[in-house]
């Protein structure tokens, strides 16, 4: 039995989401890949992934080998590279998941100038706004704008992202600026909807105590685009992450208030499995988006550098 071939066979499976993608991609029979699976379950004596006709998930014991698998290959990998003087050329896939407008506006970029580093690796980025599984969906890097908890993955910070309150100029110059959080109560607004939200409200900190103020609007969505084109036309304040629409502010488009108010910052991270784990091309990869992502990297391209400074 060839070990190693089975842990391949496993994460290709896990990777491709299917066993018959798994076959296409190893050049296998789909019965092929099935007996493999079944005689790495048989020897570990575990059963790695539930199976239906329909769907395929990770069991805890798979997810857990899924990761002792990927590091046993990328070790591996990463010796032979070693032995063909490869180190100085990663190459290979990357999977990364970011959230859907942070992955636009820096994320896509940052990769399309690591890929002109690096042309032997290829990146694919997936842009979700929900929180995503890497292990078990088979993502190798995660950029998240949230307080991260416990947690058995590796993250590092690249920076951070404000809450901000903001208003067109033909709004201001109409209803004039609020002074206090609880004015925009009775002023017009563009709530962002989440889908679980009953009551649109605006969040604030006033001598270190957070709060809330319930706005309401006669336009309200959820979707960052629609809602950021409806505060430009002027239909109402709205409350934004800084990186959304730092551009506008700097354009005049958009002017912020109540700036004193604002929440503590949002960190911006990178998360990985254990850095022990990572291949070359994956190492490659959050090294280049630790320091392209860093806030200095912000302010050399002229943007703003207060929407991204702690």
């Amino acid at each position: 039995m060839d070990k190693l071939t089975l842990m391949q066979v496993f994460v290709t499976i896990v990777d491709e989401g299917s066993l018959t993608a798994a076959a296409r991609s190893l050049g296998k029979s789909p019965p092929a890949v099935v007996r493999s699976l079944a005689l790495l379950e048989e020897h570990l004596g575990v059963r790695l992934l539930n199976r239906t006709t329909r769907s395929m998930a990770l069991t805890h014991e798979g997810t857990a080998y899924l990761e002792r698998c990927r590091q046993v290959l990328s070790d591996i990998a990463e010796t032979e590279a070693g032995l063909r003087g490869e180190d100085a050329s990663p190459r290979g896939l990357v999977r990364v998941t970011a959230s859907v407008r942070y992955g636009q506006l820096r994320v896509a970029p940052s990769v399309g100038r690591f890929l002109e580093r690096f042309p032997d690796v290829q990146v694919e980025l997936v842009l979700l706004d929900r929180v995503v599984h890497l292990v078990e969906e088979g993502f190798d890097v995660g950029v998240r704008i949230a307080p991260l908890g416990s947690s058995s993955l590796v993250a590092t910070k690249v920076g951070v992202v404000r809450r901000m309150v903001v208003g067109s100029p033909a709004l201001l110059a109409r209803q004039g600026r609020p002074r206090r959080p609880e004015a925009l109560a009775e002023l017009p607004t563009v709530p962002f909807r989440r889908d679980d939200a009953r009551v649109d409200q605006f969040h604030f900190v006033r001598d270190g105590k957070p709060f809330g103020v319930p706005v309401h609007g006669a336009f309200a969505t959820n979707d960052t685009q629609a809602c950021i084109g409806a505060m430009v036309a002027g239909l109402g304040f709205g409350q934004v992450l800084s990186y959304q629409v730092e551009d506008l502010v700097s354009a005049g488009a958009l002017v912020p208030v109540l700036e004193r108010y604002a929440p503590p910052p949002i960190p911006v991270s990178l998360v990985f499995p254990h850095r022990r784990l990572l291949s070359p091309r994956t190492r490659a990869l959050v090294d280049w988006l630790q320091r392209d992502l860093a806030p200095t990297r912000t302010a050399r391209r002229g943007r703003s550098p207060r929407t991204d400074l702690p």
